[in-house]
Parts: structure tokens; C-alpha cells; sequence
């Protein structure tokens, strides 16, 4: 079993409605995004995935979210914008973009500062 990863970066704001506490106000973070596949195989040049592909795929949902304000994005119009809930969402969009493919996402780990994060995985 052979497993990648990458890291890439997004700005962002979102708010924790319901929150007690600073983070119920709008605020932004640079958020580290960390996302690993798994294959079993590699090609004929023993590439599991090319990172230029899995770099495009990455940024292309990262796109999506980049100087948004992530409450007003229909995925999290009934609920917040957590690392938890974004490290879901990119999880679930990269496996829809890379599905078919000799790799599975793995996991994904989305960081609001250099201290905190949270992964997602099934």
C-alpha cells in the first residue's frame, strides 16, 4: 500500500453561530489543508497519482472556499463552518473528483492555526 499527501493553503472567515464565546464573531484563518490518498498499485513509471493532478484537484475545491465567508456558502448555510465540518467537505469532494482512479483519499486534515486541527476519514 502506497499513501501521498499534499498541503496546500486557503483564506478564509466564518463565525460559530451559537457558540459562547470570541469565536461567535466573524474572524479569519489561514487554513492548512492536508489531504492523503492510498493506492495499491502503481503505474507502469511507478506513480501512484501524479501530484500535479492531485495538487489541481485539491485546489481547485480549495478555489471554492478561498476569501469566502464560509456561512454564506450554500454547503454550510445550516451549519457551521468548523475544521471539522471543512476537513468533511473536502474530503468528500476530493474522493467524488479522484473516484474511478487507482487511489482513494484516505484522510483529510484541516488546520486553523499552526496548533489546532481536525482530520476526517471513513
Amino acid at each position: 500500500m502506497f499513501e501521498l499527501d499534499i498541503e496546500r493553503e486557503f483564506s478564509a472567515a466564518h463565525c460559530l453561530e451559537g457558540y459562547n464565546g470570541n469565536c461567535a464573531n466573524k474572524h479569519g484563518h489561514n487554513w492548512t489543508v492536508q489531504a492523503f490518498v492510498r493506492a495499491e498499485g502503481l503505474d507502469d513509471l511507478g506513480i501512484a497519482l501524479d501530484f500535479k493532478s492531485f495538487k489541481r484537484e485539491l485546489d481547485s475545491i480549495l478555489g471554492e472556499l478561498d476569501h469566502k465567508d464560509l456561512n454564506k456558502l450554500p454547503d454550510f448555510s445550516q451549519e457551521n463552518p468548523t475544521s471539522e465540518r471543512l476537513a468533511q467537505f473536502i474530503y468528500t469532494k476530493l474522493s467524488e473528483r479522484l473516484k474511478g482512479g487507482r487511489v482513494k483519499v484516505s484522510k483529510v486534515r484541516v488546520c486553523e492555526s499552526r496548533s489546532s486541527g481536525a482530520s476526517y476519514f471513513e
